[in-house]
């Protein structure tokens, strides 16, 4: 059996392993959207509601219902940690990875279908999204299913194949919404004009078959959300959460039309001059119906995104899959190594040099939180991380003269940015930022202290804690966790933990 079994399938495993899995409990859970979707899970947990989410005793519509299930599973498994929080995004992040892996077999080859898959796995944004406890792994996981099962069905026109489809739009609105479905839907609706056959797409659209599993796997969860809270269901979910988001800026989240230009190429390293490879042959590649398709995916969430008002760097991924199939498309063509290994050489270097370089604005900060982490940016970014980048470089330097085949620099560039992101990057980061969130909460938990967030919000805390806290002004004697920028806003205070910039106090009036 195993003789038919190719082996970077092996290789690819085990890049998998080092990305994904050993390292989801390395670091806190990072705030606000680890920490929101972790409480909201946690308060399901002890709410035993697995209708509605709540996020610190209130209503959250952000997102339905899928992943807070998962995470509740995953919990109730592993207990109330980060290792648990974080399983289902690895495990659908893997799916997706083997979801191209056998794509690309199918309708390229073996070779390209191992470097697809790679690419996915040790891209900077991809292995970060693989391992946060939120919807966006689990979500682009359905969107990458619809779409290559969109084109199979192109290619095959069997009706199994369309039924799948459905199924996987309706569990990607049940993950984070409409844009689940819209994405499949206009991508489809392009793909099949330019071939010819609106009729057929019109045909599969309004499949009854199709229609029915749709509505089967959705609305059970929706009609009764609506059905509990109403109106409040429909603006906080709709109306706020998914138009608003697209008409409006949402919590300062905006950008200008190049965006996600500079979001691609910092979010595609280490490989983003392969994926700047790809746009300079888009006359030729269209002339193919799988490039075509997958240029049209790709268009279409780029062009989308630029036009939204909200702007965050994570919604560009739901294009991504199809840059990393197309990127495969012109390795073989790349001899340069200085292209691939100087964009890493420089971000390595940036980053050893961070801690001294952030230092030396300081005198130019404003913000004296941001003061306050520079000032002890060296809990964070301590000597261990110090040494693995400069091994890394020493590394690249050295690549930089050796006469490898190209593919073999893709292997070891890719090794590279996995150990420097998931094991020097990543922790030292938080170490530095949300290290000291666990450790008061942690702190108050075993102590019992009642808490109070005193201008700050920091939902991972509850997580730790394991209980509400709520917001306010405090009162003689309370507790209350804060930056220390707020600390001036009390004149008698009793420190109970103080750390990189944050403090558990007792207030005394």
């Amino acid at each position: 059996m195993l003789q038919y079994i190719d082996n970077r399938l092996f290789l690819l495993f085990g890049f998998i392993i080092i990305s994904f899995f050993i390292p989801l409990g390395l670091t806190p859970l990072f705030d606000l959207d680890e920490g929101a979707f972790s409480e909201a899970t946690r308060e399901m947990l002890v709410n035993k509601d697995y209708i509605t989410t709540y996020l610190n005793g209130e209503l959250r519509f952000d997102k339905p219902i899928l992943i807070y299930w998962f995470q509740l599973m995953s919990i109730k498994l592993f207990g109330i940690n980060e290792f648990a929080f974080r399983l289902p995004s690895a495990i659908a992040a893997t799916l997706w990875a083997m979801v191209i892996y056998l794509f690309v077999k199918h309708y390229i080859d073996l070779k390209k279908a191992f470097f697809a898959a790679l690419l996915m796995v040790t891209t900077l944004q991809t292995t970060i999204i693989a391992k946060a406890a939120i919807a966006d792994a689990l979500l682009n996981l359905f969107i990458t299913l619809a779409l290559v099962l969109i084109y199979h069905f192109y290619q095959t026109r069997k009706k199994s194949t369309l039924y799948l489809i459905f199924i996987f739009i309706a569990l990607g609105a049940l993950t984070k919404g409409p844009v689940a479905i819209l994405i499949p839907l206009v991508v489809s609706f392009l793909f099949f004009i330019l071939k010819k056959e609106f009729f057929l797409w019109v045909k599969t659209l309004f499949n009854p078959i199709g229609l029915l599993l749709f509505a089967i796997i959705v609305l059970p969860w929706y009609i009764a959300e609506y059905m509990i809270h109403k109106d409040a269901f429909i603006d906080g979910f709709f109306l706020k959460h998914n138009i608003g988001r697209f008409s409006d800026a949402m919590e300062s989240h905006s950008g200008g039309l190049y965006y996600y230009i500079v979001v691609l190429l910092l979010g595609l390293m280490p490989f983003s001059y392969l994926v700047i490879k790809v746009f300079t042959k888009v006359k030729i590649l269209i002339k193919d119906d799988l490039n075509l398709f997958l240029l049209l995916w790709f268009g279409f969430v780029f062009l989308f995104f630029s036009f939204s008002g909200t702007k965050l760097p994570h919604y560009i991924i739901y294009g991504y899959t199809p840059l990393f199939i197309l990127t495969t498309l012109v390795i073989e063509a790349q001899r340069s190594r200085l292209w691939l290994l100087l964009p890493m050489l420089f971000l390595a270097m940036v980053l050893l040099l961070f801690p001294e370089l952030i230092t030396l604005f300081k005198p130019d900060i404003k913000d004296q939180f941001i003061v306050s982490l520079v000032e002890n940016i060296d809990n964070g970014f301590t000597i261990q991380y110090k040494i693995i980048l400069t091994l890394i470089i020493l590394t690249l330097l050295w690549l930089i003269y050796q006469k490898q085949k190209f593919e073999t620099n893709i292997l070891i560039v890719a090794f590279l940015m996995t150990i420097m992101l998931n094991y020097a990057v990543l922790p030292a980061y938080g170490k530095l930022m949300q290290l000291p969130v666990k450790e008061a909460a942690l702190l108050a938990k075993t102590k019992n202290y009642k808490v109070l967030m005193y201008k700050n919000t920091m939902p991972s805390f509850n997580v730790y804690y394991q209980g509400l806290v709520k917001k306010g002004t405090p009162k003689d004697g309370e507790i209350i966790f804060c930056k220390v920028t707020s600390l001036d806003h009390f004149t008698n205070y009793e420190i109970l933990y103080k750390k990189n910039g944050f403090a558990l106090i007792r207030i005394s009036l």
